[in-house]
């Protein structure tokens, strides 16, 4: 009787191995090596500045990803569930439904909002509240992850799409599909320039980790642009002599860098997703083991921890501030809306629109 439960104890362990060895998966590692982690240290040190922020409920809406000042500076929020939410004086009415998982939001000069739809592309949305696809492929393949959008004074939409090989519809959520493509880290992420007028879509950057949050200069002469599973924050030249390059703005940062959006006096403010993953930097140059790791449980898989910090820059790439929340009420921050008066904090999870009034600061 021993003997037989030994026999079948090896052979489900047999099957076990070979599944966390052989089991096909749809990522392919790439070898890299990752920066040593130098931790919150400053200008990244641990504060309590984001201590005074209290949430906006928004019911049964979740995932507030992104927001912007739109039409009557009222404030206007993609979530989870599809729905444009409009925000005025707390009050929260539903704008519009886009479906799919609407991420990015800015709003453009007719007073209409256009939205990255992680699955279906490039929308715009009426002032009325209609909704029309203005872009759904590129070079006749889909967008699949479509994430940040900025404007240009010329009315040049640029645009990130995360990755062209792990669509967030297809792999289960943008969230899951960020992480696959995180571990993978085989360059899928581009950022293209489309111009309404004409319908033409140029790529700008291509081969990045992860293209995330991006925004323009307000005299449109350069992009910023996260590369979240680089951990760093790129600037590409759209004008003067170094137009059409791409610099390393900051580097080896501490965290996750997601949206990006422009603030006031000349500040960019970058939302910090959540702390760099131990585990995942020491087995950046190890891609066998980072597919074993993809084939167990999705709960002992790396994961996003509770954590809250955002930071300002200037397009210098100094940081002007970094502002934390220690015990990370609001996790997952993906960035700022700033106002005249008012800081917004955008999330990844939960059913909270943070604010932040300045006064407190």
């Amino acid at each position: 009787m021993l003997r037989t439960t030994l026999s079948a104890l090896a052979a489900l362990l047999s099957l076990i191995i070979l599944y966390l060895l052989l089991w096909p998966i749809a990522m392919e590692p790439v070898a890299w090596q990752a920066p040593v982690d130098r931790g919150f240290i400053d200008p990244f040190a641990p504060n309590d500045q984001l201590k005074t922020a209290s949430g906006i409920h928004l019911g049964n809406f979740e995932g507030p990803e992104d927001a912007t000042v739109g039409a009557g500076q009222h404030i206007y929020v993609t979530t989870y569930n599809g729905v444009i939410l409009k925000i005025r004086n707390r009050g929260i009415s539903e704008f519009a439904n886009v479906g799919g998982r609407p991420l990015g939001i800015i709003a453009d000069s007719d007073g209409s909002l256009l939205i990255a739809n992680a699955y279906h592309g490039i929308q715009r949305v009426s002032p009325s509240g209609e909704v029309a696809s203005i872009l759904a492929e590129v070079n006749g393949e889909p967008l699949i992850y479509a994430n940040s959008l900025t404007i240009a004074p010329d009315g040049t939409i640029f645009f990130s799409n995360s990755s062209n090989k792990f669509g967030a519809q297809e792999f289960g959520g943008t969230y899951e599909a960020a992480v696959i493509d995180l571990l993978e880290h085989g360059g899928h992420g581009h950022v293209y320039a489309y111009d309404p007028k004409t319908g033409v879509v140029d790529e700008i950057i291509d081969d990045l980790n992860f293209a995330n949050g991006i925004a323009i200069s307000e005299d449109g002469s350069y992009l910023l642009v996260a590369e979240t599973g680089s951990y760093r924050i790129l600037k590409h030249w759209l004008s003067g002599d170094n137009a059409g390059t791409t610099d390393v703005l900051l580097d080896n940062l501490p965290a996750f860098p997601d949206n990006i959006k422009r603030g006031k006096n000349g500040r960019f403010w970058i939302g910090f997703a959540s702390p760099r993953n131990a585990a995942m930097d020491k087995l950046s140059d190890k891609p066998l083991l980072r597919k074993v790791v993809q084939r167990l449980p999705a709960s002992l898989r790396p994961s996003a921890q509770p954590y809250s910090q955002v930071i300002a820059i200037n397009g210098d790439g100094q940081v002007l501030m970094s502002m934390r929340d220690i015990e990370a009420r609001f996790p997952t921050l993906t960035g700022v809306i700033e106002t005249h008066d008012t800081l917004y904090l955008t999330t990844l999870f939960g059913n909270q629109l943070p604010r932040l009034a300045k006064r407190d600061l």
